[in-house]
C-alpha cells in the first residue's frame, strides 16, 4: 500500500512520471495511486512535498537529501576499487557490531530486481567456534558424496580436513576471521550486488573481506549446517564472506590484465 496525502499534494506529476509499474496518475489536480505496485520508493525520493509514504516500511528511515550529500569523487572512487584486496590473514580481533551492522546496511539498501528485497544476511562472530567444529565435523561424509559429481572439490576438502585434524591451528577455510557472513537469496545477483556494496562499506571502516568461494560451496552441500544456519531452500545460500580486522598492509594496487571491452 502506499498512501498519498491528498493535504500535501500539488499535483506536480514527477511521482507519475517516475514510477517504473506506471501505477499513478494525476486526477483533478492530486496523485492518485493504483495497486498494486513493487514498493519501490521512488514516489516517496521524489516528491518535493513529503506527501507520499508507505506504511509497510519504516518511514523514519527515509533520509532528506541535498546535491552535495550525493557526491562521489569519481577518481578517489576508483582508486579506492583498485587498492581493494582480498584478506586471508585477518587478526585476533573481533569486529564491533556497529561496524558490522552499518556495512549491512549497505547491502539492505542494495537494488534488487522488482524490489524483491529478498536478502537475508546471517551473521556468525559469537558462535564461529560452534559452526567451525560442526562445519569440519561433516567435511569427510560431504566430500565423499562429492567424490562422484566433483572429484577435485572431494580431494581439496579432504585434504584440507587432514591438514586441520593434523595441525587443529590451520583453518584453511577461514584465515583466523574473527566474523562470518552469509547472504542467502533466490536470486544470485541480487545477492552478489549486495555483497559488493558490503565489502566497500566494510573496506571504508577499516575492515577486510575475503569471499570464501570454498566455504559458499561446502556449506550448501551440509544439510547439518545449513539447518544450524536457518537457510532455506527457497532462499539459497549465494555468498560467504570473511570479515574482520587484515594483519597485512599492501604499499600499492595489483596489476591486472587491461579491459576487454567491445566498443560499438
Amino acid at each position: 500500500m502506499v498512501i498519498i496525502h491528498k493535504e500535501k499534494c500539488i499535483g506536480c506529476g514527477l511521482c507519475a512520471k517516475d514510477c517504473p509499474a506506471g501505477k499513478i496518475k494525476i486526477k483533478e489536480g492530486h496523485a492518485v495511486y493504483t495497486p498494486d505496485c513493487i514498493q519501490c520508493g521512488h514516489c516517496v525520493a521524489i516528491c518535493p512535498q513529503e506527501a507520499v509514504s508507505i506504511p509497510e516500511y519504516d518511514m523514519a528511515d527515509v533520509e532528506e537529501y541535498s546535491g552535495s550529500d550525493f557526491h562521489l569523487d569519481p577518481e578517489q572512487y576508483l582508486r579506492a576499487v583498485k587498492f581493494r584486496r582480498s584478506i586471508r590473514n585477518f587478526k585476533e580481533k573481533k569486529v564491533p557490531v556497529d561496524l558490522l551492522e552499518k556495512s549491512i546496511q549497505a547491502g539492505r539498501y542494495t537494488p534488487t530486481a522488482k524490489n524483491r528485497q529478498g536478502c537475508r544476511f546471517i551473521l556468525v562472530q559469537e558462535q564461529l567456534d560452534e559452526l567451525k567444529e560442526l562445519l569440519w565435523s561433516q567435511i569427510p561424509e560431504m566430500a565423499e558424496k562429492l567424490k562422484k559429481t566433483f572429484p577435485q572439490y572431494s580431494m581439496f576438502f579432504k585434504f584440507l580436513y587432514r591438514r586441520r585434524r593434523d595441525n587443529p591451528r590451520d583453518d584453511g577455510l577461514f584465515f583466523n576471521a574473527p566474523a562470518v557472513l552469509f547472504i542467502t537469496c533466490d536470486s544470485p545477483l541480487d545477492g552478489g550486488l549486495a555483497a559488493s556494496n558490503i565489502e566497500n562499506m566494510a573496506v571504508a571502516q577499516g575492515l577486510g573481506v575475503l569471499y570464501d568461494g570454498y566455504l559458499t560451496r561446502i556449506v550448501g552441500a551440509c544439510p547439518r549446517v545449513k539447518e544450524w544456519l536457518g537457510i532455506e531452500e527457497e532462499s539459497p545460500l549465494v555468498c560467504s564472506m570473511l570479515v574482520g580486522y587484515p594483519a597485512v598492509s599492501y604499499k600499492r594496487t595489483a596489476p591486472r590484465k587491461p579491459a576487454d571491452i567491445d566498443w560499438r
